[in-house]
């Protein structure tokens, strides 16, 4: 069995109503990710990713510029413990 990482990770800046979070579950379904991702009342955006290290590495790098619409400014990102989770959903 292929070994599963997880991230949880707060993306600052301008991330909300740009297709942030469609946009990520999009990336992170087509590349065999789990999770989460949902609007903060802080105007951040909150991902949890989980999936093999290749694959939660390629959403990272996603995560990291967003989509076009969006200005990533800061990306905080920590190790967690898989949740076991197996579907990538908006929160």
């Amino acid at each position: 069995m292929a070994e599963v990482i997880a991230r949880s990770v707060t993306v600052q800046g301008r991330v909300q109503g740009v297709f942030f979070r469609d946009t990520t579950r999009n990336i992170a379904r087509s590349l065999g990710v789990a999770g989460w991702v949902s609007n903060e009342p802080d105007g951040s955006v909150r991902v949890w990713l989980e999936g093999t290290p290749d694959a939660v590495a390629q959403a990272l790098r996603f995560v990291r510029s967003g989509p076009p619409e969006a200005t990533v400014t800061d990306v905080d990102v920590a190790a967690v413990n898989p949740a076991g989770l197996h579907r990538f959903e908006i929160r």
